[in-house]
């Protein structure tokens, strides 16, 4: 008898844990079914960190769906479709593959992006990461996975515009950490840098930076989240970081980062430059918040992209 009741307290806890890890699974890990946008809509709300420069990052948004542009695809490595845009500033310009943040969309993370390509005379492919807008996917890995789809999206740039191609990968937020990722990996030598912005210096930084702030102690949460993803997800989001990869880093980097971000603090910008053993550059806009150094100070983030191209004579 007393078997039984151990096996059903065992039982119970059992299922206390799986349903704890799944609660944290779907809380960071699981993005739900997105409705497409109507015509009229935009993903922006007034209020927040946007508030500022709403009229503004609407008129960029407004301006993406009225440019000419091409609907993109293409397929990752496990089978998702991968969805983007790609806008023309001339024929043979090097091509910049731009990444949203987390839970975010290309044309509202990257509202400004094209005006910022257009200004230093790139041409700009907007996409989508996995679970995040028209894109497939309802697990988003903190850049584990979605530095293999940048690599498919890399692939796509050079089988479309030619083997001569010049790429340059951007991103913001969890899209910076994305592409801060993909350069410890082998890469074609098309590829001449990479510009982060506002990017986490590891999930595993990041997560309990938000697990804190929700009053939870995070050296007894993460280890439930990690977990949720390795069973649930199938990765490990230690697996790799932009503080990782720029051991073996061998491109030329510049960071933007906003000083009063509260999301991701600008301190983790730093810690990468720090890292970084390749050719670099930082700038920091004192008054930006969370993926709002672009709009803020358009120009001088504009200035120092320009000077940074120069230095690294593309």
């Amino acid at each position: 008898m007393i078997f039984y009741y151990l096996g059903g307290i065992l039982g119970g806890l059992l299922l206390i844990f799986l349903a704890i890890l799944l609660y944290c699974f779907f809380r960071v890990f699981y993005s739900k079914k997105r409705t497409p946008l109507k015509p009229d809509e935009y993903e922006i709300e007034r209020g927040g960190e946007y508030d500022k420069h709403y009229d503004q990052m609407l008129k960029w948004q407004k301006a993406s769906r009225e440019l000419p542009h091409e609907r993109v695809e293409t397929r990752s490595y496990d089978g998702l479709t991968l969805r983007g845009r790609y806008y023309e500033f001339e024929k043979g310009a090097p091509v910049e593959i731009l990444l949203n943040g987390y839970r975010g969309t290309a044309e509202r993370d990257m509202s400004g992006g094209i005006e910022r390509c257009f200004a230093v005379k790139h041409n700009a492919l907007v996409v989508n990461q996995r679970a995040c807008g028209p894109s497939d996917g309802h697990v988003i890995t903190f850049g584990i996975k979605e530095e293999k789809d940048c690599i498919s999206w890399i692939n796509f740039a050079i089988e479309r515009f030619g083997k001569d191609v010049k790429i340059i990968l951007a991103g913001i937020s969890m899209g910076g950490a994305t592409v801060l990722g993909v350069t410890n990996k082998p890469l074609p030598e098309n590829v001449k840098y990479v510009l982060a912005d506002c990017p986490f210096s590891s999930a595993k930084e990041i997560i309990c930076k938000v697990v804190k702030e929700m009053k939870l102690p995070p050296k007894l949460v993460y280890p439930f989240i990690r977990l949720s993803g390795i069973i649930f997800g199938g990765f490990d989001v230690e697996s790799n970081s932009p503080l990782k990869a720029m051991e073996t880093c061998n491109l030329p980097i510049i960071l933007f980062h906003g000083e009063k971000d509260g999301f991701v603090p600008c301190e983790m910008s730093k810690q990468i430059y720090e890292k970084c053993k390749s050719k670099k550059a930082i700038y920091l806009v004192p008054t930006a918040d969370h993926g709002l150094a672009y709009p803020e100070d358009s120009d001088g983030y504009a200035n120092a992209l320009d000077e940074f191209c120069k230095e690294i004579n593309l």
